[in-house]
């Protein structure tokens, strides 16, 4: 006799839960949306955009309005000026308009044809305008007792003005000239070797340094926690203080690795440890070793700390060696922390700026892609190309990341 399958999901309470369940993950789900997919959407978005630092300002007209003349007694003539220009140099404006509200005891003598009095209230229609256009009206006024009274200016009650301009960043105009630009040459080809460099011997200089911290402190002695506090220092402290004190250290005028160096008769003068190809390079990359190596070293001292110790004193009692002991019972036990941690300090480490940015500012050969972004964006003001590159940083690591899941996947046998 045949036992019935269970139908699974299939009833009003499992198609309830169900519902629930969305509904507790949708906060989670929009917050997700709103921090990480919108901003990734808009990088792709301004990538195709031929926008530049300027471009973010969509075009407007700028007024300025005063009084010129003689405003001291009634039956005096002066001028209310208003001088308007386009704001954007290369793109026109269109349905410009201007609507003030003139003070009382201003009697306009006359009218530019543009414009129409509905009793102080002033309506100009001014077209479309040329982009760089700039144009001055003049009301010719006669002064009454009542705005001597009063003590109101035109100026006091601003002008407002409306038009319609082109924003590249909401238009139907794309390009791929910032991805034509940023693959011109042998230049990107250069930063992206230097970001690899950068990135891989950073995050294994990490890890390598993290698996022998935490064999150090993996045994029980007095001072274990002092030494566990020192360890996390270059971690938690501001990035901005021991960059400026690996820079002060390093200086090749008064620092004291170079004068140390000297003593020693290493070398017979100063090196420019930040300033010289390739050993800026080697510097940063050092330093992002030392700097994050703590990350390592706490997960793989917690990771080492679980393992059963049977093992090992089985192993010890079969005459294995320290270091078969290592490679044979700690390393597949630390293979999966250890897995994880490189994509994540990969990850990050592919994405740094702060660091290589304070130490070099991403000369003698430091210049990485995120430095890059920095410089087409700001230093050169291509918003569209430092998207661009945005997005290479992007393709990169998804790339990385979806082949190194598919490797673990296949090691692990899932």
């Amino acid at each position: 006799m045949t036992k019935p399958r269970p139908v699974h999901g299939a009833g009003p309470l499992a198609k309830r839960e169900a519902r629930l369940a969305w509904g507790l993950l949708f906060p989670t789900i929009a917050s997700v949306a709103l921090v990480v997919l919108l901003p990734l959407l808009s990088i792709f978005w301004i990538s195709f955009k031929p926008v530049e630092l300027a471009d973010l300002r969509a075009p407007e007209v700028v007024a300025r309005e005063d009084i010129r003349g003689d405003t001291k007694a009634v039956g005096d003539q002066a001028n209310i000026r208003y001088r308007l220009r386009n704001s954007s140099r290369d793109k026109p404006i269109t349905g410009v308009t201007l609507s003030d509200t003139l003070p009382l005891g201003l009697i306009v003598q006359t009218l530019d044809p543009r414009c129409t009095l509905d009793e102080r209230a002033l309506f100009c229609d001014l077209g479309d305008w040329d982009p760089g256009t700039r144009e001055t009206l003049t009301i010719p006024v006669t002064l009454e007792q009542a705005y001597l009274t009063n003590g109101l200016r035109p100026q006091d009650s601003p002008a407002t003005t409306t038009g319609t301009g082109s924003n590249v960043l909401t238009n139907d105009t794309f390009t791929l000239e910032n991805f034509a630009r940023i693959f011109q040459g042998d230049e990107f080809f250069e930063v992206l070797w230097v970001t690899l460099f950068y990135t891989v011997f950073g995050t294994v200089g990490a890890l390598l340094v993290g698996l022998f911290a935490a064999m150090l402190l993996n045994k029980s002695f007095r001072g274990q926690g002092i030494l566990r506090g020192l360890y996390l220092f270059p971690y938690v402290a501001p990035v901005i203080a021991v960059a400026f004190a690996w820079l002060i250290l390093f200086d090749p005028f008064s620092g004291s690795a170079n004068a140390l160096l000297i003593q020693m008769g290493v070398t017979s003068e100063a090196i420019n440890f930040f300033g010289e190809r390739p050993l800026a390079l080697i510097m940063v990359t050092v330093f992002e070793i030392w700097r994050y190596f703590p990350l390592s070293f706490l997960f793989i001292l917690a990771r080492m700390q679980s393992i059963d110790t049977d093992m090992y004193e089985a192993a010890d009692m079969d005459g294995a060696s320290p270091f078969q002991q290592f490679w044979y019972l700690s390393v597949p036990q630390l293979l999966g922390i250890l897995s994880v941690l490189f994509l994540l300090r990969f990850i990050w480490t592919f994405n740094k700026f702060d660091d290589i940015f304070l130490l070099t500012g991403g000369n003698a050969g430091t210049r990485t892609l995120t430095v890059n972004v920095y410089e087409q964006a700001f230093d050169v003001s291509n918003i569209g190309a430092g998207a661009a590159v945005a997005v290479v940083i992007f393709g990169c690591l998804l790339s990385f990341s979806i082949l190194f899941m598919k490797y673990i996947s296949r090691e692990e046998g899932l």
